[in-house]
């Protein structure tokens, strides 16, 4: 594996990486409307929970995705029942009626660069840089991709390299200096960091 050779370069990622009992792979969700909805539906909340909201949105719908349409056209009172604050209902109705008005078809996304998928996505409320790169990690399968705003990556880099995130200018700064080192394989590199002690995007604060 490529991106293991380049990775194992980093001694103490090398280190994390040995611990791992099997190795993660990036994968595609080519339904970019129910990623970024179920995205938003988990901000914040452990894995057990998320899935659980995830499950009672299916629900509503059959326990089939949703397209936009069913979404703008069930009750926000249907939406909120299954456990969701005002503010996500929003975002979640936000998302659809931006995938009706600007379209989020896959092969669109496919072919924009990261910043500029970072941009298109961001113009909706509710979406944020963070969600935006767990899409562009887990939904169009990406394998450069840093999420310096993750606290689950962070708490990791802070444990390994002994980092202090008091001064968040010089830590960011210093977060960018080791993520660069792990390019153009990035994405691996958090894989690996979320899996030290379980601190996956689901168990982490995030944020949007």
């Amino acid at each position: 594996m490529q991106h293991l050779l380049h990775l194992n370069k980093d001694r103490r990622l090398k280190r994390l990486i040995e611990q791992q009992t099997e190795h993660p792979a990036v994968k595609k969700q080519k339904d970019i409307v129910f990623y970024l909805c179920a995205s938003i539906m988990s901000q914040q909340l452990s894995t057990k929970v998320a899935n659980t909201l995830r499950q009672r949105f299916l629900d509503l719908f059959g326990g089939r995705a949703p397209t936009p349409e069913d979404i703008l056209a069930i009750p926000p009172a249907a939406l909120r029942s299954i456990g969701l604050s005002n503010a996500k209902v929003g975002y979640v109705l936000n998302v659809a009626r931006f995938a009706v008005e600007q379209g989020l078809d896959y092969r669109k996304l496919n072919k924009m660069e990261n910043e500029e998928v970072i941009a298109y996505l961001t113009q909706i409320k509710g979406v944020g840089r963070w969600t935006a790169e767990m899409l562009l990690m887990f939904g169009l399968g990406r394998e450069d991709i840093f999420a310096i705003d993750d606290w689950g990556v962070q708490n990791a880099m802070i444990h390994l390299y002994k980092l202090d995130r008091t001064d968040k200018k010089a830590f960011r700064e210093q977060l960018l200096k080791i993520s660069g080192k792990w390019s153009p394989w990035r994405t691996y590199a958090c894989l690996y960091l979320w899996r030290w002690k379980d601190n996956s995007p689901g168990n982490a604060v995030k944020k949007k």
